[in-house]
């Protein structure tokens, strides 16, 4: 058998990562043709940025813009509108000189309200018998006239419900993150049926920073159910810092509202921040770019080989 070469057999090499290093673990000695790969110094360096990317991309790094400031609405401004049947006694006039029932009169000077008020949000209550939420608080004025146009007399019931509109409006004004509160409160009658008060709701209201504007709409000299109790309305506008105005002609509407501009003139809150972009897709197109190049090096310029001693 010593004449005869040993039988050996060809297998596929594995590439091991700290040979050296391995041998010493397992205290093993390199089978013959084991060879040791050189790596060269620009290899090392590719591979160190590759590792320094994708850290740097798993830190998910971000572009900061520039400084963008944006105005958003500084009050919040609930308008209450009493939609009970007294409402439709036509003593206002239009612009045209014709005749137009007490609802009539106050939508029209509302449109005008929304158009000027850009600075403020707005929400809609309508009560009757009860109170309801028409609108929530929204900047969006074009979709809030929309829906004062739907409102309709008697759609909140026939008789007046003042002090259930103020309870209303103050458990909407406790969501609202707004500080400037404000409650306009159209009327033309007494209160016929709360649950609360009137004046008893104006104390909640101003233990919440809520300002209330009453407005008679109306002739104050009327009685029975359709009177307007001017001295109720009043206090409620005393106990909350407010004013109570009357109006008995569309153009006593259009001087209140002017007033309350001068009381409650627009408000913008100024809000800046920098928009962010995620940026995180640059270092892995570069983990990417390094390794082509790694591979493309190594296609080139193969990696010298040195051999193991036995």
């Amino acid at each position: 058998m010593r004449f005869i070469p040993a039988y050996r057999e060809r297998r596929d090499a594995v590439q091991v990562p700290f040979f050296t290093r391995l041998l010493e673990a397992t205290e093993s000695r390199p089978q013959r043709g084991a060879m040791l790969l050189i790596r060269r110094r620009g290899q090392k360096v590719l591979i160190a940025l590759m590792w320094l990317s994708l850290v740097i991309a798993a830190a998910k790094p971000q572009w900061l813009g520039e400084p963008i400031e944006q105005q958003k609405a500084g009050r919040d401004l609930m308008i209450a509108v009493d939609l009970s049947g007294s409402m439709e006694t036509e003593d206002f006039s239009q612009a045209d000189g014709k005749p137009a029932d007490r609802l009539t009169a106050v939508k029209t000077v509302l449109r005008q309200l929304a158009n000027e008020r850009a600075g403020d949000r707005l929400g809609l209550i309508v009560f009757g018998s009860s109170a309801y939420l028409q609108s929530p608080f929204t900047e969006d004025h074009r979709t809030w006239l929309l829906l004062l146009n739907e409102t309709r007399i008697r759609m909140a019931g026939p008789s007046t419900a003042l002090g259930d509109a103020v309870g209303l409006a103050i458990k909407l004004f406790k969501d609202a993150e707004t500080e400037h509160r404000v409650l306009l409160l159209l009327t033309d009658g007494n209160d016929t049926g709360s649950l609360v008060p009137p004046v008893d709701a104006a104390r909640v209201a101003a233990t919440e920073d809520i300002r209330i504007y009453p407005i008679a709409v109306g002739d104050p000299t009327a009685v029975g159910e359709e009177a307007i109790d001017l001295d109720t309305l009043a206090r409620m506008a005393e106990v909350t810092g407010g004013q109570a105005f009357e109006a008995l002609s569309s153009e006593d509407l259009i001087a209140v509202f002017k007033l309350l501009d001068t009381l409650e003139p627009n408000i913008f809150e100024s809000v800046k921040f920098r928009p962010r972009t995620d940026i995180h897709w640059l270092p892995l197109g570069a983990v990417l770019m390094l390794y082509l190049l790694l591979r493309t090096l190594a296609r080139l310029w193969p990696l010298p080989k040195a051999k193991m001693p036995q």
